[in-house]
Order: C-alpha cells, then sequence, then structure tokens
C-alpha cells in the first residue's frame, strides 16, 4: 500500500497512545516507560515532548481544554500550557506492580482505559478495563486481562470492540451508550500472521486497523468477518499503536518501540521507537473527547 515516511526520528521506548486533536490539528502520543507525552504538529514538524514522571499509557484530548492522561498512578488531567497535572481517580491504589495501557474515549465522552502488570506477558491476567465517566467516577468493566491495548466503537455506537494483546484477537461487545454497559463477548478477528494485536484504530468505513507488536505491520480487517484486508509494512518490528490524523484525517500515524530489542536488532532497525506516516487511501474518523 502507501508509502511510510519517517515523520519524528526518535528512539522511543515504547512509543504509544496516538490520538488525532481535530479541533487544535495536531497528534498526541507517549512514550510509555520513557514518562512522556509527546505534542506532534505537522504544520511546524514540532515534537514538542512533556516529562510526566511515571509511565503513562495514553492521552485523549479533554473537551473543556488540555489532556487526560492513564499513567502509573491513575487518571489525570494536564494542562499544556502550564504542564501542571491535577488526579482524577487511582483504581488500583493498591497494585503498584500494574500500570495503566492504551485507551480511548467513547461517542459519550467516557475514556476507556485498561491496566497491566510491567510485565504483561509474564504476569498475565493481573490487569483490569477500567471507564472514567465524564464526572470522575471509575468503573470497573473487565478482569483478568494481561495487556489492555486497542479500543474503538462502530460508528452506530452499539458494539465496542477491544484488544488484550495476550490473546491476541479482537473481542467484541454489545455497547449501550447511555449506559457505558458492554455484554455479549464474543471473538470477531483472529491474528493470520505474525506478531500481537496491539493498539487498534477505525476508518470512515467501518473497517478497523491494527499495529502488529513484532510483525512489523499495520493490518486492515473487517471487525465482524475477520476478513484481513490491507497491509502496511513498517520498517520496525515492534508496531504499537496508529491513528488517521491531518486535516482531512487521511493520513495513518503509526508509533513503535525498540524496548527489550537486542543490540543486534537495533541495529538492523535503526527507526525503531519513531513514529511514521502513510497514506492508506481512506479515511478516519475523528476521536472523541473526554467530557469531563
Amino acid at each position: 500500500m502507501s508509502d511510510v515516511e519517517t515523520v519524528v526520528d526518535r528512539r522511543c521506548l515504547v512509543g504509544e497512545g496516538a490520538i488525532w486533536d481535530s479541533r487544535r490539528q495536531y497528534l498526541l502520543w507517549v512514550d510509555i516507560l520513557g514518562h512522556l507525552l509527546f505534542v506532534y504538529d505537522p504544520a511546524t514538524g514540532q515534537n514538542r515532548g512533556i516529562n510526566l514522571l511515571q509511565a503513562v499509557g495514553t492521552v485523549v484530548p479533554r473537551t473543556k481544554g488540555g489532556v487526560v492522561v492513564a499513567l502509573h498512578n491513575g487518571f489525570a488531567r494536564l494542562d499544556l500550557e502550564t504542564e501542571r497535572m491535577t488526579p482524577i481517580a487511582d483504581p488500583e491504589a493498591d497494585l503498584p506492580g500494574n500500570r495503566f495501557n492504551d485507551g480511548k474515549c467513547d461517542p459519550a465522552g467516557r475514556l476507556w482505559a485498561g491496566t497491566m502488570a510491567f510485565d504483561g506477558m509474564r504476569d498475565q491476567e493481573q490487569g483490569a478495563l477500567y471507564c472514567l465517566d465524564a464526572g470522575g467516577a471509575v468503573t470497573r468493566k473487565l478482569g483478568r486481562v494481561s495487556i489492555s491495548n486497542g479500543i474503538v466503537w462502530s460508528a452506530d455506537a452499539r458494539t465496542m470492540y477491544f484488544i488484550d494483546t495476550v490473546k491476541n484477537d479482537v473481542r467484541a461487545f454489545d455497547y449501550d451508550l447511555d449506559t457505558g454497559a458492554i455484554a455479549n463477548e464474543r471473538v470477531t478477528v483472529r491474528n493470520d500472521g505474525d506478531g500481537h494485536f496491539d493498539g487498534m484504530t477505525i476508518d470512515a468505513e467501518g473497517m478497523v486497523w491494527i499495529a502488529l507488536f513484532g510483525g512489523g505491520a499495520v493490518k486492515r480487517y473487517h471487525p465482524e468477518t475477520g476478513e484481513h484486508l490491507a497491509t502496511i509494512e513498517l520498517p520496525v518490528t515492534c508496531v504499537t499503536s496508529c491513528a488517521f490524523g491531518g486535516p482531512h484525517l487521511d493520513h495513518l500515524y503509526v508509533t513503535s518501540a525498540s524496548f527489550r530489542l537486542s543490540a543486534a536488532e537495533l541495529a538492523e532497525q535503526p527507526l525503531a521507537g519513531s513514529l511514521f506516516r502513510a497514506v492508506p487511501g481512506v479515511r478516519g474518523v475523528p476521536a472523541f473527547e473526554y467530557g469531563g
């Protein structure tokens, strides 16, 4: 498919959480283990970094300004101008060996994000999936999660799709937008190749795009039939998240990781940890903001 362009050449440990802020026309993303939040402005090429001093799993724009981040120590609001952080809630304060990982907002403005042990592949089923509502209340939605990752909603908001990387599939749930209730869990997409399913986004045609950690690619699937529709290959192995961006939402931004690659692997993959951009031939949909 599309040629892949390197837009930020940086050796992030675990680049993740890519999301396009349509109001401000920039990309938000993080380096989880580097403790950094990035604001990438494609108009200037600037990639501003903010040190959050702890692991940061994901970031979402906030309707009232600034962003919300999911951290080692729970959810917090962050003012991007002053860099002041205000804690909201920490549902796993009693589990210091866990941290938050990926997450996104639903169409009602709730933030869904999950936790994992710092080594989720080894210490499996230690995490959970949580929902932070606009009022700041947190609800535990799923337990025994190993590596909570990609999450998106169908255009009619009646289906939620979720990835636990260790399970290496996409789980669909019936979704009640009014209450945030989920039901009827089922597997709809299975990995048909190398690597493990990681971050995920959805396009305007309702198809999902999934980053393949260890698979060196982003793949497009039909979220109900599981059909593999397209592949974008990356010059790095550890592909972590993807998000549509640009004025027309026709660019696909892709993050990557360098964590735990050997010296030989890093020599073969000098761009590991960088931020990439491709033109996949379809458009995305605007990301939802946190409503609180």
